[in-house]
């Protein structure tokens, strides 16, 4: 691996993952506004941050934040309709978005409903210039993307050997997965390409679950590897990323 690791802590527990997840988010968020009056954010899908997305809706600190000072946006998005229940949006929409004093045009979803799936990621990225007000070449800087990490060491929807893992111009792009054999969940996607996770203020990763043991301890002691496995991508972000990880997943470490 490269000189220089992770900055890494371990939970004891989903549950202490998660109260870590809604201490970051809300801690980064106070700061950004601060400082620049507005906090904009990514958020990932999966069962990883559903706890700390229940947390979200229900802890007193978060309900009473300056929820209007936030912009929310989606790390990848599946190609489903905004109601599938294999879609980070309806997670989301589902867990905290009808809780929390947000309002709906601060709230931006990967759009899925255009038959041309990079007429989507186009209309994506036309949203994020439009809140983030940068010209055609420049790329956003979120204040805080949250991001998990597969079995296979993927993290957003950038798979080893994806045609988006090698994408450095764009915002966002489509992710191709055409395999018939995949699982129902495994369609095609439109996620963030990783210039952009990479030139975000602060990129948490959260890792839980014994599952993901084996694969945490193989990224963490092999020396990147982009291409086998993408969470390598985030390298060069090393010294603006927290990994967040519970003690199951970091049991081989």
């Amino acid at each position: 691996m490269a000189n220089k690791k992770p900055n890494m802590q371990i939970l004891p527990d989903q549950e202490a993952l998660a109260q870590r997840c809604l201490e970051l988010v809300l801690k980064t968020a106070k700061d950004a506004i601060d400082t620049n009056g507005i906090f904009c954010m990514a958020i990932s899908g999966g069962q990883t941050p559903k706890r700390f997305f229940e947390l979200l809706s229900a802890d007193q600190q978060s309900l009473s934040f300056p929820w209007d000072k936030v912009h929310l946006f989606w790390v990848d998005e599946r190609y489903v309709p905004p109601d599938s229940k294999y879609s980070n949006y309806k997670l989301a929409a589902d867990t905290f978005l009808k809780k929390v004093p947000l309002p709906k045009e601060n709230v931006h979803p990967i759009p899925t409903k255009n038959k041309d799936f990079n007429k989507s990621a186009r209309e994506y990225e036309k949203t994020i210039r439009s809140v983030f007000k940068i010209k055609p070449g420049q790329k956003p800087q979120f204040d805080l993307i949250m991001l998990g990490m597969g079995s296979d060491g993927h993290t957003a929807s950038l798979f080893p050997n994806s045609n988006a893992c090698f994408d450095t111009n764009d915002i966002a792009c489509v992710v191709y997965l055409l395999d018939q054999q995949l699982p129902d969940e495994m369609v095609n996607r439109i996620t963030l390409t990783h210039p952009v996770l990479c030139d975000a203020r602060l990129l948490a990763i959260i890792v839980s679950g014994e599952e993901k043991a084996p694969i945490l301890k193989e990224v963490l002691e092999t020396d990147p590897e982009d291409i086998r496995y993408p969470i390598h991508l985030l390298w060069p972000a090393i010294d603006r990323s927290i990994w967040l990880v519970d003690s199951p997943a970091a049991k081989l470490l």
